[in-house]
């Protein structure tokens, strides 16, 4: 599986015209499900996104998570994070599950998010949404199951 992690002050998605969901401070978690991803895959991002210290202590270091500060996650499914440019002018998604493949694993890592007593909210699997941020920092970082 991977994952963008962007720390933010707030983050929202819209789809159909309508805000679907919103969060205050936390993360906002793109998360893409790979061809040979698993239950283990899920396990060990979720693991990683709850526990990672990427938010300021009291001396401005990074040594809280978005458990410890009482962030929020806001989850979007997103396939394109497999995207193969490499070659030619078009991305290639063949290592992208296909949506069968991968919603029941998306499903399942935003349930196991959820069971780390954070708020969670998501976007809407395979539909066309509009993201929007304020990232905070800026923070970004790119999560790898198979890295």
């Amino acid at each position: 599986m991977r994952a963008v992690l962007q720390r933010v002050l707030q983050a929202a998605v819209e789809a159909g015209g309508e805000r679907i969901a919103a969060v205050g401070p936390g993360l906002l978690v793109l998360l893409g499900v790979g061809r040979e991803d698993g239950p283990a895959d899920v396990e060990a991002i979720a693991e990683k996104i709850v526990h990672l210290r990427i938010f300021a202590d009291a001396e401005g270091h990074m040594n809280r998570s978005v458990t410890d500060v009482g962030g929020e996650l806001l989850v979007v499914s997103q396939f394109t994070l497999y995207a193969d440019s490499r070659r030619g002018r078009r991305p290639s998604y063949t290592d992208a599950a296909p949506p069968e493949v991968a919603e029941p694993l998306y499903r399942a890592c935003v349930e196991r998010l959820r069971a780390s007593g954070l708020v969670v909210r998501e976007g809407i699997f395979r539909a066309d949404m509009k993201v929007s941020l304020t990232n905070d920092g800026p923070v970004t970082l790119l999560l790898d199951t198979r890295a």
